[in-house]
């Protein structure tokens, strides 16, 4: 058997305040029907002042540690998915290493939006298949609501905040990550994009009076584009790892629209039986919402050992990307 990078435990964190749709009735014009028409999400999670994005980060890990019977010691890499890190430097990854006390493992950050725990998955799978780590941590988080501009009603009822986490580790009995498939596209990335805070724009009276600090994202352009590149990296990892969309258990997308998730499982021919959605309880948790959907369903009664599970995302860059994990 081949090695491959085995997902041994999972976790996830979210913070307790719930904001509902008629919560936002009262701070926007907007109502819970047009929300939920447009996009599936009933409810979301927000942090609260002293939620960062390591807080969440190291939560979602201990839990996954704890299904896979890892200690901080057995950790050789700590990757972090996420485009809200506590701060610029150092890296939300090197805060949770401190946190866990990892002192054994290299840590560093991904920022590939949506995507980033596609990316994360395919970077563990080569550092394990080269034989450069054998027990990675992998954590998708995101604080999306600290970067929100609440005054904007078009971007404020989509996002939520959370964490969620792998444990994996090298395999040769059948289980784990069978391919990957990533893509991007710099050419749009001003379709969704948050301007302000880097080198381009530095922090300064001007750009807090400008919301420079809040994301930004044209809906419909970034629509579009989701649904024809979700369904395109799903055909493109089937035909990777030669498997055929009914020798899936179970399509867990990321959890962006609830009607980019249905036109993806119509473009495969899957019923929404074999489709994982939690977006109506967490809005869209951006990286986090992959990995906090995988711990749902291994905590659950659906949960089959071997099942063949597609994972494909969306997100800001533009990236996209998919993976095909048997679990």
């Amino acid at each position: 058997m081949p090695i491959l990078a085995e997902i041994l435990g999972t976790g996830r964190a979210v913070p307790e305040r719930i904001l509902t749709n008629q919560d936002l009735e009262r701070m926007v014009e907007t109502s819970d029907e047009w929300i939920t028409e447009r996009t599936g999400i009933k409810e979301r999670r927000i942090g609260d002042e002293n939620t960062t994005a390591s807080s969440l980060a190291t939560e979602a890990a201990k839990k996954a540690m704890e299904m896979a019977g890892v200690k901080a010691g057995d950790l050789d890499l700590i990757l972090v998915a996420t485009v809200t890190p506590d701060m610029p430097f150092p890296s939300a990854s090197c805060v949770v290493q401190k946190n866990l006390q990892a002192w054994k493992a290299a840590a560093m950050d991904l920022a590939a939006g949506c995507t980033g725990f596609i990316y994360g998955l395919s970077v563990a799978d080569g550092f394990i298949k080269s034989g450069q780590a054998r027990t990675i941590l992998l954590v998708g988080v995101e604080i999306l609501t600290k970067i929100t501009d609440w005054t904007d009603r078009a971007t404020c009822v989509l996002f939520g905040d959370g964490a969620g986490a792998v444990i994996l580790q090298a395999s040769n009995n059948g289980n784990g990550l069978l391919g990957t498939y990533l893509g991007a596209d710099g050419r749009y990335g001003e379709l969704l994009f948050m301007p302000g805070g880097g080198s381009l724009q530095p922090a300064s009276q001007q750009s807090l009076d400008q919301r420079l600090h809040f994301l930004k994202m044209e809906g419909n352009a970034v629509f579009k584009i989701a649904v024809q590149t979700m369904g395109d990296s799903c055909l493109k990892i089937l035909d990777r790892v030669q498997m055929k969309p009914e020798q899936i258990d179970l399509l867990i997308p990321h959890q962006a629209n609830l009607r980019i998730i249905q036109a993806t499982a119509k473009r495969l021919k899957l019923p929404m039986s074999k489709v994982y959605v939690n977006i109506d309880r967490y809005g869209n948790t951006s990286s986090a919402s992959i990995p906090m959907a995988l711990d749902e369903v291994r905590r659950s009664e659906m949960y089959r050992p071997g099942m063949n599970v597609l994972l494909v995302a969306f997100g800001a860059g533009l990236t996209w990307g998919s993976a095909i994990v048997k679990i």
